[in-house]
């Protein structure tokens, strides 16, 4: 991989992830337009610590009030005792899910579903879900209310963006719309769901990529620190702005990038145009 697809990749990893229109999907479109090759189910997980730093520095106060109200929370044996403590709780159960189906189906995340059939019928759908929980939605809890109910069925939405194409944000937004959250409220408690399982995937994926490095007999580490810095910078606006266009507006414009964007796809497959 040069230096420029790995900016490129880098800087399309940084503002589609926090984005409702999958990261993952983006980084397969591109190469695949371009002539490239696929960067790859590993490459994609690494590079997404960089955005997982952003979040990290994004929410640097937010993050230490709820781990410290967390053990505060223990120390006291009132687990659940406080808002902060609850939201802690939320993001460890909605994590489960997706740690628990991404090992289960690692390999079919890593190949099959790499197609780009899988990614275009899953934009499209996965829109119309995120539409319908629009159309349903209340809009009216504060992330001061998220419980561990919403923690579980947040996170058991962020398992099913495993499937390419879905998008993690995307699938977790809509998991937020539905269980009466504000689009911002919604949005926040996804990026702070995101940490545990993007740094895990990342370093799990990373361990791989040097023991496949070592079998070849050596390591070119330049192009995915440049992709990583590239994602963190990029990630870091990407937050900033969608937090800023959600708090008066709607996800109108991703349900309708995602479809034109699957649809598309599905004529480029079909007319020979690209490769699934």
């Amino acid at each position: 991989m040069s230096l420029l697809e790995a900016l490129v990749l880098g800087i399309i990893q940084g503002i589609t992830e926090f984005l409702p229109i999958s990261s993952t999907a983006h980084l397969r479109i591109v190469p695949a337009l371009l002539g490239w090759e696929d960067p790859g189910a590993a490459y994609t997980a690494i590079i997404q610590l960089g955005t997982t730093a952003a979040v990290i520095a994004y929410f640097g106060q937010d993050i230490a009030r709820v781990v410290g109200a967390f053990f505060a929370a223990l120390g006291r044996k009132q687990p659940l005792g406080s808002a902060d403590a609850r939201l802690g709780w939320a993001v460890i159960v909605g994590t489960v899910p997706v740690v628990i189906l991404g090992l289960a189906f690692r390999k079919h995340i890593e190949h099959q579903l790499r197609s780009l059939y899988v990614i275009a019928w899953a934009a499209i759908g996965l829109a119309l879900l995120l539409a319908i929980a629009e159309r349903a939605a209340r809009h009216r809890r504060s992330i001061g209310e998220v419980g561990l109910v919403d923690g579980i069925a947040v996170g058991c939405a962020q398992a099913v963006a495993l499937i390419p194409g879905a998008s993690r944000s995307g699938m977790t937004l809509t998991g937020g719309l539905i269980m009466g959250f504000t689009r911002e409220a919604a949005a926040r408690f996804s990026f702070l769901l995101s940490i545990p399982a993007t740094t895990a995937a990342g370093l799990y994926e990373l361990r791989h990529v040097f023991e496949e490095a070592k079998a070849v007999g050596g390591l070119s580490p330049l192009p995915l620190v440049v992709g990583t810095l590239a994602a963190f910078v990029f990630g870091w606006l990407s937050i900033a702005g969608l937090l800023r266009f959600l708090q008066n507006r709607t996800t109108f414009v991703f349900i309708l990038y995602r479809v034109v964007l699957g649809v598309g796809l599905l004529l480029l497959l079909q007319t020979g145009r690209l490769a699934p």
